[in-house]
């Protein structure tokens, strides 16, 4: 049964203390952390300090995100922590219609946990998810069904790769986005993204649009 979500965190200068005050860099906002975990051959305690070194474990109801810093007021940002582009791609399509937002929300965390990738076309209500390989897509089904009592089916789609798509002229960006509006979608992030079913069809794509950073992959 799914119960609770736990972010790992690593200390990396200064102590942890039972309701340390901390500043979320990547949202800006104070929190108070009064009950950090540490685990232990399958069990789990709460700690009352922490050094350098150590990895504590924080209960996250999805606002915490993989590459996150918090700090005590510093504006510090790790950097270098990618998604990269998935090399396979599903349809999942629900058994029982009226589970959409069972599905939704298993996605979404799964997708934040770094388990899949989700990807919304802005032409359907589909919903994709991507992986590097077959075992994540059994990993992701095994889970919605088990924690999120979601049943799917999985369908092959045509789509051969992602790119993430940048641009500082707001002009080309708008112009690309009526363009190739049927090939694009969200992330799990909200992030703009190019579905290109060849690799031919991306290579057109960027010689015709040379304005346009496709990008292979995204940091965190």
């Amino acid at each position: 049964k799914h119960r609770d979500r736990i972010a790992f965190m690593r200390i990396c200068s200064g102590k942890y203390e039972k309701g340390l005050k901390m500043n979320h860099v990547r949202i800006g906002k104070d929190v108070r952390i009064s009950d950090a975990l540490t685990f232990l051959a399958g069990e789990r305690e709460h700690l009352e300090e922490a050094w350098p070194g150590d990895i504590i474990g924080l209960h996250n109801h999805g606002t915490i995100q993989i590459g996150d810093t918090f700090t005590s007021g510093e504006k510090l940002h790790f950097t270098g922590i990618p998604h990269f582009a998935p090399e396979m791609f599903r349809r999942v399509r629900l058994r029982d219609p009226l589970k959409s937002k069972q599905l939704q929300k298993g996605l979404k965390e799964l997708s934040e946990e770094g388990a899949t990738q989700v990807f919304m076309p802005q032409n359907s209500n589909d919903l994709i998810v991507g992986a590097v390989g077959v075992l994540q897509f059994d990993v992701v089904a095994y889970r919605l069904k088990e924690e999120y009592k979601v049943d799917c089916i999985y369908e092959p789609v045509n789509i051969n790769t992602v790119r993430w798509i940048y641009c500082d002229d707001d002009k080309k960006m708008n112009d690309f986005k009526k363009k190739a509006h049927d090939q694009l979608s969200l992330d799990g992030g909200g992030h703009l993204t190019y579905l290109a079913p060849s690799r031919v069809n991306l290579q057109i794509m960027q010689e015709r649009w040379p304005d346009i950073e496709f990008r292979n992959t995204r940091e965190h």
